[in-house]
């Protein structure tokens, strides 16, 4: 099959300051605040979630379609996707905006202050999804560009084309009716816990409401792993177990990436859903989104170390 990923591509860019906050905010003066944090130096990293999604589904060998928005500034970026593996002929540019980005400032107390350019992301990605094979098409929609959410998943459901919703930190952007609408039809409806719980707020519905919508829910756990629900039966998936937690940022969407990895083999949710759990204990055990590798020889020995041979 052929994977397509809507979502966002975005540079991270961490700063450290060598205090804490705290030291430098007055309490009796935050009607007027004017602070400057001097900081040690400045890390960029490759992220966003449709980015970390595709970076992991290159590394299970799998060449996914990304369909985003991007802007002048994305040269290293570009060049990283493809020696990846990864197709960027989905990928708009705008060119007189900037490529989205996070910058974020983490003080000696593990308190960060973080400002996000959407940039770019503002304007949907204008993929021609005529394009795409209906009998091969998956499609996963992540938190990106709020039209694409709401188009592309309209797009798959006209056409029968399987697909996963992922809302994310997006969910306070829809309005319950759009949310409720674009998730419905899907293969998968995924969040972790405090996203579902989001969800059910704005939507109004009850989880069991949200269950008759999808043909699968799945809620992740972090470290106690996943919850599989579908239309009364209920599945538990353990974590992979990790050597180092170094890390947790990225590793949702490793979890996304090995999920659409075992679909595409034809693997049921649940057996997709254990090659998530061991996509995302590679991430965890590295800072940064993008900075782990493996072999797939070394991904199936961890997995049979965990779960037994693969079915």
């Amino acid at each position: 099959m052929q994977i397509y990923i809507s979502g966002s591509l975005a540079f991270d860019r961490i700063m450290n300051f060598q205090d804490k906050f705290s030291n430098h905010i007055l309490p009796d003066k935050l009607h007027i605040l004017n602070v400057c944090f001097l900081v040690d130096g400045l890390d960029e990293k490759f992220g966003g979630t449709g980015g970390n999604i595709a970076y992991n589904l290159a590394l299970l060998g799998e060449n996914p379609t990304l369909l985003s928005q991007v802007g002048k500034d994305f040269a290293l970026y570009d060049e990283w996707l493809q020696k990846h593996g990864i197709s960027v002929a989905g990928i708009r540019t705008v060119e007189t905006e900037h490529t989205a980005g996070a910058y974020i400032t983490t003080d000696q107390s593990d308190n960060q202050i973080t400002g996000f350019n959407p940039g770019a992301m503002k304007y949907p990605s204008q993929y021609n999804m005529d394009s795409i094979d209906k009998s091969e098409g998956l499609g996963i929609i992540s938190p990106g560009n709020l039209t694409d959410m709401i188009d592309h998943p309209k797009y798959y459901r006209d056409n029968g084309i399987p697909f996963i919703f992922d809302p994310g930190q997006q969910i306070p952007a829809f309005t319950g009716e759009q949310l409720a609408e674009a998730f419905s039809g899907a293969e998968i409806l995924i969040t972790n816990d405090y996203e579902l719980e989001m969800t059910l707020k704005s939507t109004g519905m009850t989880k069991d409401e949200v269950i008759d919508s999808v043909a699968y829910l799945i809620t992740t756990l972090g470290e106690k792993g996943s919850v599989i629900n579908c239309k009364g039966e209920e599945t538990a998936v353990e974590a992979a177990p990790v050597t180092d937690v170094v890390d947790p940022t990225g590793a949702g969407d490793a979890f996304r990436s090995g999920l659409l990895k075992g679909l595409a083999m034809g693997k049921t949710v649940v057996e997709s859903a254990k090659l998530g759990s061991v996509c995302a204990a590679y991430a965890v055990e590295y800072k940064g989104t993008q900075e782990h590798s493996f072999t797939m020889e070394e991904f199936n020995k961890r997995y049979e170390a965990k779960f037994g041979p693969m079915e």
